[in-house]
């Protein structure tokens, strides 16, 4: 690695200005990455609900469809703005009185079911079906342009409207996310480090994988706005320590090298062989995501594991560049660290240890009842600022429709109409049904079937598939609403094997189902392939178990506090959150575990072992936490999306929690099970060899 060191330090400007002129193409893959800002488009293709989402974009040209409450206008008023609304690119059909019958018939002559369906007050209702699905860039488009057409006393709400709002929230707040992640990332580093202007150095560094990371997205077609607003951040809190090792291991061999081209040479072998073996844990982690059937975990697994290994990239090739380069500036603007030595905690530690297990004891069992407890959303339009115009419309479709959700259900066109009117009249009578939509309800006695419009017919019947609209009470991700679904599934499979229930709440009930199995999948997943890799690179079958449990530990106080706290938590946090903090984290306790098996193999006693190890750990394992928790915890703090604050949130204090376990609980474990370990560990030759030694 050595002659790798040495061609680094050489070609150390052609490095620099190909690092600047890559940033170019990665800018251009950056912007032409398309967002998806629909979760629920992650779930997998091969559900029903996923089925049915699919023949409606085919057979009727439509995946979206939102409701408009029109408060206020006379019906010919309503009627104009119907057509400008009709006229707007990406609408197909607006369905409303006047599409069946003539604005001539008063509306009071409608049978009173269907009148009392769309029509509260003063108020009027429309559905509005559009020719692409909920997040397309044309829906969204014409979402934008319908509130333009309509005035501030008309409503438009439903999943592609959130949609909407969540896009325009998330690209207005993303840059400043990463504004917040870097002053605080510089100003942790400021008060850490021993360079006024190495923060900066390895802000430009990780930046530029950033970048990188960000432009080679455009290979997947498309990133979720969650990946989108979090890889920054997380990038930038999980790939810090690399650069401060490298910064470390140039400031010790330079003590030691003449030669300050030498010195970042031998570091730069160093650190390769370091990090290369650290960032494992982390890739790994993200890794684990990859198994989740709904994909939202493997985009941000593979982004992020993407990230990492750019990281390292850049690590060993941009920055000892760039240290090299403005070596003189950083000569000039070295201080001394601010962060204490906290002499004598390693020792502490290691002689009150039953105290600090007698701890851990205490806090696992209310942890892992917290952690089990805590409770989960899936409504993700909930938590969004209230004054978002689609949360606005959603409460105003309560409030005069006692309305929350939209369901279509999609049934066979040779369906025969008597059994369609029935399952309508059973499907009505379901608790939490206001009305059932479809052909064969419009066809009556009172509308007759040459009077329905053929533009009606051809939005509601295609050639192999039929559509009904039901309007439900209850609200998406309830239980109420997952029981009616449930419900109308099993009636609509009584009258057509083929039919299928769509929209966003069954969408939710499903995702409910998958994510709930995801979790545990995942949790094994990471927890056994980092498992392996501590097992390979200590050759220990305790050492893996305890650095896990420890890392383990922390993770169930972090998940827990949500119970104590009573505070729900976004359900994709549930999932993921675990496997970044068990990926990201366990290097803290590899560090310590590294530092104390040398001391013993070497021959030191056990209690000097374990507090040597401790306090030679302590201030890069709180320098690399406090990284962690600056680059997340600001941009926690300041999101107005629950989703991103949430999961920023539980990051920042899971590093905190980390580094309190490892260097309190992990010191502790070592003393208590130091024979199982020399037992269970190949190397132990020089373990007979025990030079006691005073504690310092």
């Amino acid at each position: 690695m050595e002659k790798f060191g040495k061609k680094v330090v050489q070609l150390r400007i052609p490095i620099f200005i190909l690092g600047l002129i890559l940033l170019l193409p990665s800018f251009i893959g950056y912007v032409n990455t398309k967002v998806n800002y629909d979760i629920l488009s992650y779930l997998p293709g091969d559900i029903e609900t996923m089925i049915g989402q699919d023949i409606l974009v085919d057979e009727f040209g439509t995946g979206a469809f939102s409701m408009f409450v029109v408060q206020g206008m006379e019906p010919k008023e309503s009627a104009r703005l119907k057509q400008e609304i009709e006229q707007i690119d990406h609408v197909e059909k607006v369905i409303w009185y006047d599409s069946v019958m003539d604005l001539s018939v008063p509306m009071e002559m409608m049978p009173d079911e269907l009148y009392k369906a769309f029509n509260s007050g003063d108020a009027t209702m429309m559905a509005i079906i559009f020719d692409e699905t909920t997040s397309a860039d044309g829906t969204m488009q014409a979402i934008e342009n319908i509130r333009k057409a309509a005035d501030k006393n008309c409503f438009l709400s439903g999943m592609s409207a959130v949609v909407t709002d969540t896009k325009n929230l998330s690209e207005a707040e993303a840059p400043i996310y990463v504004c917040i992640a870097v002053l605080l990332s510089c100003l942790v580093l400021s008060l850490t480090m021993d360079s006024f202007l190495i923060p900066f150095l390895f802000l430009l560094s990780i930046g530029t994988a950033i970048v990188y990371n960000l432009g080679s997205n455009i290979f997947m077609g498309q990133i979720s706005y969650i990946t989108k607003a979090l890889s920054a951040v997380l990038q930038l809190g999980v790939t810090m320590d690399y650069s401060i090792f490298l910064w470390h291991s140039y400031q010790e061999n330079r003590g030691k090298i003449p030669d300050k081209k030498d010195a970042m040479a031998k570091a730069i072998s160093e650190t390769i062989t370091s990090v290369v073996s650290s960032s494992m844990t982390t890739v790994a982690g993200f890794i684990a995501l990859c198994f989740m059937s709904f994909t939202l975990g493997m985009d941000l697994g593979i982004v992020m594991a993407k990230g990492v290994v750019f990281g390292v990239i850049t690590c060993v090739t941009l920055l000892p560049s760039l240290i090299l380069i403005f070596d003189r500036a950083l000569e000039k603007t070295r201080h001394k660290a601010l962060l204490p030595d906290l002499n004598g905690t390693g020792a502490f530690i290691a002689k009150h240890y039953k105290i600090f297990m007698a701890l851990f004891v205490i806090f696992l069992l209310p942890a892992i009842w917290g952690y089990r407890n805590t409770k989960v959303y899936y409504n993700l339009d909930e938590t969004l600022p209230k004054d978002l115009p689609s949360i606005i419309a959603n409460s105003k479709l309560e409030e005069s429709f006692d309305m929350n959700a939209t369901h279509m259900l999609v049934l066979s066109a040779d369906l025969p109409a008597k059994d369609v009117r029935h399952m309508t009249d059973e499907m009505k009578h379901t608790e939490g049904v206001n009305w059932v939509l479809g052909l064969n309800a419009l066809k009556s006695d009172f509308i007759p079937e040459d009077m329905v419009p053929p533009d009606m017919t051809e939005s509601l019947v295609s050639e192999n598939w039929q559509l009904l609209l039901i309007g439900s009470q209850y609200k998406v991700a309830s239980d109420e609403v997952n029981t009616q679904c449930e419900a109308l599934s099993a009636i609509c499979k009584k009258y057509d094997k083929a039919g299928m229930l769509v929209g966003e709440a069954p969408c939710t009930r499903d995702l409910i189902e998958i994510t709930d199995k995801d979790f545990n999948t995942v949790s094994i997943v990471s927890i056994g392939i980092i498992f392996i890799i501590i097992l390979l690179v200590f050759r220990s079958l305790s050492l893996p178990v305890i650095l896990v449990s420890v890392i383990e530990m922390a993770i169930f106080v972090n998940m827990g506090i949500p119970y104590y706290t009573k505070t729900e938590i976004p359900f994709i946090a549930s999932v993921v959150i675990g496997t970044i903090q068990l990926g990201a984290t366990v290097d803290y306790a590899i560090l310590m575990t590294t530092r104390y098996r040398k001391q013993r193999y070497d021959g030191v006693e056990k209690i000097t072992a374990v507090a040597d190890a401790c306090q030679s750990s302590i201030k890069s394992i709180m320098v690399s936490a406090l990284s962690f928790f600056a680059a997340t915890f600001g941009v926690g703090l300041y999101s107005n999306i629950d989703m991103i604050s949430s999961l920023c949130t539980l990051m920042a204090r899971g590093a905190l929690i980390s580094m309190a376990a490892v260097i309190l609980i992990l010191p502790s474990m070592f003393m208590v099970f130091d024979k199982i370990i020399i037992k269970h560990t190949k190397e132990k030759r020089k373990l007979t060899h025990i030079i006691p030694m005073p504690l310092s």
